[in-house]
């Protein structure tokens, strides 16, 4: 058992490290409105977090994540560029289903993050290369992705761009995701609608559920996804290696599937500012579903940090590109969304791999 002292400590060394760097340390409320919050991340963080009702601000959740509440934060008030930095608890169940685990982790533990508001081209690089070189020293795997490349191959398909908005907005859900490939790929049954003079009856109102044929019968309409399109998109979800051989591959695949292009180049790029920073790319793993089953305000360059002895923990660091959330975010404050990257740690695992 790892001292709660211990884990302090760790947590305190990086947010020393992350004001050092220029970031504002900063403190969300730990008790935050459910209802914009829980909308933001990926099924498993709401499957995993606590709500509760409070008689006057209704549905409330214990703080499941920093990222959601900063952004919130300088949506309201902020200025750009600005980095912030913070330490504290965070709320999530662990246990699934009625088995506990042999080895449950902590319901509550601390998170420490950075979290750069920037329309500097080369902040992907600054913010990877920051957490590159403070957990060195632990000898941890890195890995990097790119959602930006997924969400780009899925709007070039030659489909509709209704549906093309359906398969990126199931994108951080697999299975879904591929239902709905599925869907595509071969022709609709007919399916019949009679008119009669019965009364509409359903929750939905009459002109919803006239919307709702429309959009059915329409359908039929639609072209089917030719085979070779699903080939390549499933070629491209699965490519991984090195990340020097990784890019060499996508610019070959780029060839079949050119709405890729520029995200290809954007990679390069980076690749390159990293390099710049002293990190061999060679000793980074490229994974271009990297961050298909995170938090969903992921939309571009993903990245974590692993403890290869211990394949059955979470990631000890992870972090990416979120430009939508900050849009959705600015939304209220009336606001234009700010280009923005971050990433947290997890001291508590760091002091279990160097325990002092």
């Amino acid at each position: 058992m790892i001292p709660r002292t211990a884990k302090a400590a760790v947590g305190q060394r990086l947010l020393a490290a992350f004001r050092d760097a220029g970031a504002v340390e900063v403190a969300p409320d730990i008790l935050l409105p459910a209802d914009t919050l829980l909308e933001l991340y990926g099924e498993d963080i709401r499957a995993r977090a606590y709500l509760t009702t409070d008689p006057i601000r209704g549905e409330v959740v214990l703080r499941p994540d920093f990222t959601v509440p900063v952004v919130s934060m300088h949506m309201a008030a902020g200025a750009e560029p600005a980095r912030y930095c913070y330490l504290g608890e965070v709320f999530r169940k662990q246990d699934h289903g009625d088995t506990r685990p042999e080895h449950p982790r902590d319901n509550e533990y601390l998170q420490v993050g950075y979290e750069l508001f920037s329309r500097d081209p080369d902040a992907d690089a600054e913010v990877f290369a920051l957490f590159h070189r403070l957990l060195a020293p632990h000898r941890l795997a890195a890995t990097i992705g790119d959602m930006d490349l997924l969400l780009d191959a899925v709007a070039g398909l030659p489909l509709s761009p209704e549906r093309c908005a359906m398969l990126a907005h199931h994108i951080w859900r697999p299975r879904r995701f591929e239902r709905l490939l599925d869907r595509f790929s071969r022709p609709l049954v007919p399916r019949s609608f009679a008119v009669n003079g019965a009364p509409w009856t359903g929750l939905r109102s009459e002109a919803e559920m006239a919307a709702r044929i429309a959009r059915l019968e329409s359908a039929r309409a639609e072209p089917v996804l030719p085979g070779i399109w699903r080939e390549r998109l499933h070629r491209l979800f699965a490519l991984t290696g090195a990340a020097p051989q990784a890019l060499d591959e996508l610019r070959v695949l780029a060839d079949h599937i050119p709405a890729i292009a520029e995200a290809v180049d954007r990679l390069a790029a980076r690749l390159d500012a990293i390099a710049a920073r002293g990190i061999d790319p060679a000793t980074i793993r490229f994974e271009a579903s990297h961050g298909r089953t995170t938090m969903e305000y992921y939309d571009g360059f993903t990245f974590s940090f692993t403890a290869t002895a211990h394949p059955d923990w979470p990631p000890v660091a992870s972090g990416g590109r979120y430009d939508a959330l900050t849009a959705v975010l600015g939304l209220p404050a009336g606001k234009p969304g700010i280009p923005a990257v971050g990433g947290i740690a997890r001291p508590g695992l760091l002091a279990e791999l160097d325990p002092c």
